[in-house]
């Protein structure tokens, strides 16, 4: 386990319009006001389209990661996640998880991690940003290259 004590800056509410992709939309956000770390507490959204992280195939090694993905239209989501720093790619790496629910089946739900998402009709989020410690998400060589968050001070 690890941890650390948190030190917040600023908080943001943001909407994404009709047709925005999610990740390109957050990502212009964060340039714009300089976020460059921090964690989405929730957000609630309308999605024409979203890939998740899922497969209907049989899975070898249960202990990895699974790479493929699942595309999924129409669908109403909620979600959170975590904002790190990659200082050598100059850019911020969302790690966010959402529920969706299929609107045209029952809303039948899925849950994984976020891939790729368009807005339907309007996303709205809270932004709250981390000024330290420094918040980096390093590939794991011993753990399928995956990603961790880690605190650097």
């Amino acid at each position: 386990m690890r941890s650390t004590e948190l030190t917040q800056g600023r908080t943001f509410g943001v909407v994404f319009d009709l047709g925005e992709d999610f990740f390109t939309a957050l990502a212009d956000f964060c340039a714009a006001n300089g976020v460059r770390q921090g964690y989405i507490p929730m957000f609630l959204a309308a999605f024409s389209s979203a890939e998740l992280v899922g497969t209907c195939e049989r899975i070898e090694d249960p202990a990895a990661p699974v790479w493929s993905k699942v595309h999924v239209t129409n669908v109403e989501a909620i979600g959170c996640g975590t904002l790190a720093y990659d200082p050598a790619e100059d850019r911020v790496l969302p790690h966010l998880h959402a529920s969706v629910g299929l609107k045209a089946h029952s809303a039948r739900a899925h849950t994984s991690h976020l891939l790729g998402a368009t807005v339907q009709f309007v996303t709205e989020l809270l932004v709250v940003e981390v000024t330290g410690p420094r918040m980096r998400r390093p590939p794991k060589a011993d753990m399928y290259d995956v990603p961790l968050l880690e605190f650097e001070h």
